[in-house]
């Protein structure tokens, strides 16, 4: 089981301290959320911000761009320290997806597509042979500390089945309303990442990554 704490819910007052523990904790990657206040009603971080978690930690960067151009946006944040780029479905003209796949590859990160809850996971069938990841959101993106949507649970399950059936390589990631609880119930339905914000930064990190591994 992949964890991939979000720094959407990391305490910006003591950010280094909060990374050194991370550092020793069972997280191998670091989730990164980048917001336009477009695409969703939110704010976040530009790349610089990440240019300097590149710099003070040695996790794996999971960034996911929910943002209304993921077209331009993704060679900014691979040149700034992505190693994973996530763009949404919803964001793209269907039929570019491969092509921006194809751009992500060749700037060497891993693609990743991501889903809200109300996007039924068929419209990703065609290009699921594409991807290194799919995320599927158990919120709805823009915000942090939001309670975990069950639904995500059968997209789960069904990405797990078609990936079997069908050989393909993704990995299965899970963001928003993680805990304890929550997190074993998508592990039981066949995750492979789990995204968790608040249940790390706002308890004790090295147990919390734990009790989600």
């Amino acid at each position: 089981m992949i964890i991939s704490p979000s720094v959407l819910s990391l305490d910006y007052r003591d950010t280094k301290q909060q990374l050194a523990v991370l550092s020793q904790s069972k997280a191998q990657w670091l989730h990164f959320d980048v917001m336009d206040g477009h695409f969703v009603p939110n704010l976040s971080f530009g790349p610089d911000i990440l240019k300097a978690f590149k710099k003070s930690c040695d996790l794996f960067m999971d960034v996911h761009i929910m943002v209304s151009d993921p077209e331009y946006y993704s060679e900014v944040f691979i040149k700034a320290g992505a190693d994973l780029l996530t763009f949404h479905y919803e964001a793209i003209d269907p039929n570019k997806i491969e092509k921006l796949v194809t751009k992500i590859h060749s700037l060497n990160a891993k693609a990743g597509i991501a889903i809200k809850p109300k996007t039924s996971l068929d419209v990703l069938k065609p290009y699921l042979h594409l991807f290194d990841l799919v995320l599927v959101m158990s919120v709805e993106p823009g915000f942090g500390g939001q309670s975990f949507d069950e639904t995500a649970l059968a997209k789960i399950a069904a990405l797990r089945e078609l990936k079997l059936a069908n050989g393909y390589d993704y990995l299965i990631e899970v963001d928003g309303g993680i805990n304890e609880k929550t997190g074993a119930q998508c592990k039981e339905h066949g995750v492979d990442v789990l995204v968790a914000g608040s249940y790390v930064f706002k308890n004790d990190i090295i147990k919390a990554v734990e009790s989600l591994c």
